[in-house]
C-alpha cells in the first residue's frame, strides 16, 4: 500500500512540510502542581512555530516557539534520499497547498518542561525542552508523515498517527520511546482518549488526496474505519464501517471517512465529521447505530464547489464539546463559520470571524470555544453560554491543531 500511495503522489506531482519531564506515574506533586499554569496552544504549521497563550483573564501571547531548530539537518537527510524527497514534495503539493507542514499537533508534557509536536513534513514527532529550546527527544514515524495525536489523561503517552505507514504509535512522552502500536486503515487520523484512558477512539480518512471523489467511486479511497482500541493492549476492540451504518440509518452514499471527533463523557454517544459532509454525525456506540444527522449551512461559494475540488475531502474539520456537555462547537471549513450548536436540539448560532476554521477545542474549565481561522491566522474566543465571540487573537501563520495545555511559572517569566 506504501508503495502505491508513493506511486500515486510521485504521478500528481509529475502533473501538476525536557527530557526529564514527567514521573513514570504522570503524576504531580502539590507543589509542582502550583509551579504551572494553563495556557492555549496554537500550532502555526506553514510557519513551524507553536504559539503559547495565556488563557486566563485577558488573553495574550506569552512566546513563540521555534518546532523546527533542527530544520537545516532535517532538509539535508531529505535531500539525500530521492524517495523522502518526493513525499516531502507531494506532501507540500497535496497536502500543504504549496506549504511545507511543520506542526500538525502538539501538547505540553503534564509536569509544563515539554512541548510534543507532530512534523508532517518531517515525519516526525519532536520532544522539545521549553526552557532550552533544543529537542530533547525524537521519533520517526513509519512511513512518510505524521498527523494527528491524542495524548493519554495520565499524560504517560501520546498516540501518533502515521499516514502513510497505517499505524498509529504509541509513545512514551518523557523519552519518545515507543511502547506500543496498531494498525489502521488507509491514512489513519483522528485519535480520542476516553476519561479514563483505558480506550483509544480511532479513525482514518482513506486516499483523500485522490481526484475520485464522486460516490461511484468511493471504493478507490481505500480502506476507513473508526476503531476502538484497548489502550493498554493495543488491540482493536471494535472496528466500523461508518459508511455502512449512515447507509443502514437511511444516508447511502455518504463516506466512511470520519474526521474530527467529539466523545460524550459518559462514552454512550460521539459525533463525527465525515468527508464531504457539511454537518456531523451522532452516533449511538451503545446501540451501535447512527441516530441523528445535522445538516449545517452550506455557503453559497461552498454550495458551487464540486467534490473535487474540496481541499483533502473535508467539508468541516474541528468539533468539541462544551464542559457540560449541552453545546457543540463546529469549525465550518469551507463556509468560513464557527457554529455553536445545542446539542439536544440541533439549533445553531453562526459565528463568521475569520477565513478557513481547521480546528475547535473546549477550554480546561469547559466553558469556551477556541476556534483557528487558518486563512485569516487569527483564533477566536467563543462563549458557549452566550454563543459568541469575547475575544479574538493574531497568531502565526496557518494556525491549526488547538490544545488547552499548561507551562511552568519560569518559562511564563522568562518570556514577559
Amino acid at each position: 500500500m506504501v508503495a502505491a500511495i508513493a506511486f500515486a503522489l510521485t504521478a500528481s506531482i509529475a502533473g501538476s512540510g525536557l527530557a526529564s519531564a514527567q514521573s513514570s506515574t504522570g503524576g504531580q506533586s502539590p507543589s509542582a502542581e502550583r509551579d504551572l499554569r494553563e495556557v492555549l496552544l496554537v500550532g502555526n504549521n506553514w510557519e513551524g512555530t507553536a504559539d503559547v497563550i495565556r488563557s486566563r483573564g485577558r488573553f495574550r501571547r506569552i512566546a513563540r516557539v521555534n518546532v523546527i531548530p533542527d530544520i537545516e539537518e532535517r532538509l539535508a537527510e531529505i535531500a539525500a534520499d530521492p524517495v523522502r524527497m518526493g513525499y516531502f514534495l507531494a506532501i507540500r503539493e497535496l497536502v500543504g497547498e504549496g506549504n511545507d507542514q511543520y506542526v500538525d499537533d502538539m501538547y505540553t508534557s503534564k509536569d509544563g518542561r515539554l512541548l510534543i509536536v507532530s512534523r508532517p513534513s518531517l515525519a516526525d514527532v519532536v520532544g522539545l525542552d521549553l526552557r532550552s529550546g533544543e529537542i530533547a527527544w525524537r521519533f520517526v514515524v513509519d512511513g512518510q508523515r505524521s498527523d494527528h495525536m491524542a495524548l493519554s489523561p495520565d499524560g504517560r503517552h501520546v498516540a501518533v498517527s502515521a499516514s502513510t505507514g497505517n499505524v498509529v504509535h504509541i509513545l512514551d512522552t518523557r523519552t519518545g520511546a515507543e511502547v506500543g502500536k496498531f494498525e489502521s486503515g488507509d491514512s489513519p487520523h483522528e485519535n480520542t482518549y476516553s476519561a479514563d484512558g483505558e480506550r483509544i477512539y480511532h479513525a482514518s480518512i482513506g486516499l483523500v488526496y485522490t481526484a475520485a471523489d464522486q460516490p461511484a467511486a468511493d471504493a478507490t479511497k481505500g480502506d476507513r474505519w473508526f476503531q476502538i482500541v484497548d489502550a493498554s493492549s493495543n488491540r482493536i476492540i471494535e472496528r466500523i464501517d461508518m459508511g455502512e451504518k449512515l447507509a443502514e440509518a437511511g444516508y447511502p452514499e455518504m463516506s466512511s471517512a470520519v474526521r474530527p471527533m467529539a466523545l460524550a463523557a459518559d462514552e454512550r454517544k460521539v459525533y463525527l465529521q465525515v468527508s464531504f459532509f457539511h454537518g456531523f454525525v451522532e452516533y449511538n456506540l451503545k446501540r451501535d447505530r447512527v441516530t441523528r444527522v445535522a445538516n449545517l449551512p452550506i455557503s453559497e461559494e461552498a454550495h458551487q464547489i464540486p467534490r473535487e475540488g474540496y481541499l483533502l475531502d473535508s467539508a468541516h474539520h474541528g468539533i468539541a464539546l462544551s464542559g457540560d456537555g449541552d453545546r457543540l462547537c463546529v469549525a465550518g471549513t469551507m463556509s468560513d463559520y464557527a457554529a455553536i450548536v445545542s446539542r439536544k436540539s440541533l439549533r445553531y448560532e453562526l459565528i463568521e470571524a475569520g477565513e478557513k476554521p481547521y480546528w475547535s477545542t473546549t477550554s480546561a474549565d469547559g466553558r469556551r470555544c477556541y476556534v483557528s481561522w487558518s486563512g485569516t491566522d487569527q483564533i477566536s474566543v467563543i462563549s458557549y453560554r452566550t454563543r459568541e465571540e469575547i475575544a479574538r487573537i493574531d497568531v502565526g501563520d496557518h494556525p491549526q491543531r488547538i490544545r488547552t495545555g499548561a507551562v511552568r511559572r519560569s518559562f511564563v517569566r522568562a518570556n514577559r
